[in-house]
Parts: structure tokens; sequence; C-alpha cells
């Protein structure tokens, strides 16, 4: 159970700017279909959680159900255990894990100085300096039960994306969660974001990007519009998109 005084402390103040700063900014379109979709007795996954921006909100409205925080770096997750527990949000779960389609230990690639970017594909660390975390993996579908349905996935992985949908493809034919992730072409080694779409298009699923305050099909996403790499820092151009909603119902556009 939580005491006012955890909520006033430097750790915590943070966790709700961010948190507020995600629902009202950076991720309005993303947290309002994800709070019309989920129920409070709903199991859901945060695969990335990082911070927890995710984690406070799906804490809030999964308050009967489960929330499973999946953060490989020691940092994060030890934070995120840190808060939940003092914050009295008893309904989350962190693992100190990495999601992936096969079980075992894997290298995390952290950049120096870019801690939120840090992936199991070396290339995302760039040319820069990175620190090599050994971490474990799971797979989402050993990970749950088979009567354990799960609602939906927030997926932030850096690259990683097709490997975590590979390791739970019994989850996304047989309980169609919502999938909320992000994809981008600079992280992706031998697979394209046309291979990621196509395999949730082969499992009843159909997607769309978020283009500022919209959805927009993904048949409309063009790598080399949406995407293309024209500057030093190109991923943060104001028209650069790499939000992505999958869903096998039809979603308020």
């Amino acid at each position: 159970m939580s005491t006012p005084l955890a909520w006033l402390s430097r750790d915590s103040q943070h966790l709700v700017f961010r948190a507020l700063r995600a629902r009202l900014l950076d991720e309005k379109i993303e947290l309002a279909l994800i709070r019309r979709h989920v129920r409070p007795t709903d199991t859901v996954c945060d695969i990335g959680a990082n911070k927890g921006s995710f984690v406070f909100w799906l804490s809030r409205w999964c308050s009967k159900g489960q929330v499973i925080a999946f953060e490989p770096q020691p940092t994060f997750a030890n934070l995120l255990l840190r808060l939940t527990r003092s914050l009295g949000l008893d309904n989350v779960k962190v693992e100190q894990k990495a999601v992936f389609s096969r079980a075992g230990h894997a290298d995390l690639f952290v950049p120096e100085g870019q801690l939120p970017s840090a992936s199991l594909v070396a290339k995302v660390a760039g040319s820069g300096r990175f620190e090599t975390i050994s971490v474990p993996m799971v797979r989402l579908d050993d990970y749950f039960d088979q009567a354990q349905r799960i609602a939906l996935m927030k997926v932030d992985v850096e690259g990683a994306e097709l490997e975590v949908f590979k390791g739970a493809e019994r989850i996304l034919r047989e309980q169609s969660p919502l999938l909320i992730f992000e994809c981008e072409s600079r992280h992706l080694q031998g697979a394209s974001m046309a291979d990621v779409f196509a395999y949730l298009t082969a499992l009843g699923y159909s997607g769309s990007f978020v283009d500022g305050r919209r959805l927009l099909p993904v048949s409309q996403f063009d790598p080399a519009v949406h995407q293309r790499q024209d500057s030093e820092w190109f991923w943060k151009a104001k028209d650069y998109r790499n939000n992505f909603v999958f869903s096998k119902v039809p979603l308020e556009r």
C-alpha cells in the first residue's frame, strides 16, 4: 500500500510527469486506444517497459487484473520495481528479462548516454561506444499458461519486434491481443518492416500507423517517406512515423 509521502519522491514525480506527457502528448492516440480496449480484469504486457509511462496507466486501467512489465535493463527494472512497490501498484509484476522468439540468454547493447535505446540488435548501438549486458530471454508462449488470456501487448524493443511476435504466435492466433508497437527500418537486421507487417497480417491482423493526431491504414505507410533518412538526426524529425497499431477488430480512426 502506498503512502502520501511515496508520491512526493523525486522518482515518483518523474513517473507521473512522464505518464501525463505520454497520455496528453507523445502517445495520446495509442493510450486512448488502450483505454477503450482494456478492461479492469485484463492481463496486459508492457514489453520494453523502460521508465514506466505505460505501466502507470495500465496499472490503473487493469486494476483487478495484472500488468507484466518486461524490462531487461537492470537500472530501469529496479526503478520500476521500487516505484510500483512504494506507490502500491500491486497488480504490476516487473520481469528483468528480454522478450524474444526463444528462451536463453543474449547480449543487450546499451549505447553510452542513450539508455532507452538498448537493444538485442547490435546495429542500434551504432558506431559509438556501448555497454554489453548479458540478459535472460523468454518466449511469451512459454511464459504464459495457455489458459491465461492476454488483452494487450505494448512492444518497444528497438528492432526485435518480429522475434517478439514469433515467440507469441500461439497467443496472437488464439487470443488476438491488441498490439501497440514501435517499428523502424533503421533498427531491423535480417528483416524489413514489410516482413513484420506480413507476419501479423497472416495471423489475421490489420494494421494502422499513427500519423500526427490520426490513424492511417498501414497500406499507406512508406518507409522512404515516413522514415526517410535525409539528416543526421532524421528519427527526431516532426514527420517521422514509427508507431503502429495492429488489431483483429476495426479501430476508431
